[in-house]
């Protein structure tokens, strides 16, 4: 994968994607299309997990506001956000933001795409928009208020504030905060590779299954749970895991990720 903007390497079985658009990886139409790129390549051939990152400084302090004329131009960037973003939940596999600093607006909308999110100590939050006249274009309207409920989201897009990590973690818009800045990353991968060593394709099956249900009936997502049930009892690991704990009782497993 060749790209300027976006940085991505194998680390053992977890896969690392980094911003790197100075100073600020604000994002812009160009980043975007390269983590389109990236994240279809790995939703074809997933690490068991993945890490996206900015750097120590700051994630990403939003999108580039001067390349938005107009609402032509909105709409066109707006568009790009989605088929990014909705690439990098289509991954099936675990995703973890790790945010330092600042993860604002677009920055904050690609940190709600990933399943989880851990962030250093001094890492800010928010969807300031709302203080530019306009609204979240990058599906923060959407998921935040599936992340933490409507009143906190219709609070933070409202008054377009940040939030602290301390808040943030009190909110349920972050899961767990690092002890520094400069453990960020290895709090992170410390995760990923914890998530790694699981039945990789029944994780990709049940975040499916996950994902796809809160946007649908109860009815139908149990619908799809049971179809992915069954299917999860074709995969490898089913067999590994069975087999494991009818020999060795629970939690004995090695599994292959297949």
């Amino acid at each position: 994968m060749k790209n300027e903007l976006i940085k991505y390497e194998s680390i053992g079985e977890v896969g690392v994607i980094k911003l790197d658009r100075p100073k600020a990886n604000a994002i812009s139409p160009e980043l975007l299309e390269e983590l389109l790129e990236v994240a279809q390549e790995l939703r074809e051939r997933p690490p068991r997990a993945l890490v996206i990152w900015g750097g120590e400084k700051i994630f990403a302090a939003g999108a580039d506001i001067s390349r938005f004329g107009g609402p032509v131009e909105a709409l066109h960037i707006g568009g790009l956000f989605h088929k990014a973003l909705d690439a990098i939940v289509a991954i099936p596999r675990p995703t973890i933001a790790a945010i330092s600093g600042f993860a604002l607006g677009g920055g904050c909308e690609l940190a709600l795409a990933c399943d989880f999110r851990v962030a250093s100590p001094e890492a800010k939050m928010g969807q300031p928009e709302i203080l530019l006249g306009i609204i979240p274009g990058g599906g923060g309207t959407q998921r935040l208020p599936r992340l933490i409920g409507s009143s906190r989201a219709k609070d933070l897009i409202f008054s377009g504030r940040q939030v602290n990590a301390q808040e943030a973690l009190s909110i349920g818009l972050i899961d767990r905060i690092a002890p520094s800045r400069e453990t960020l990353l290895e709090t992170a991968m410390e995760w990923a590779q914890s998530l790694a060593q699981g039945a990789s394709a029944s994780i990709g099956l049940a975040k499916r299954a996950i994902d796809l249900g809160l946007s649908d009936s109860l009815h139908h997502g149990l619908s799809l749970e049971l179809r992915l049930f069954a299917e999860s009892f074709t995969t490898k690991d089913s067999e590994i895991g069975v087999s494991s704990f009818l020999e060795n009782g629970p939690g004995k497993a090695q599994f292959t990720g297949e």
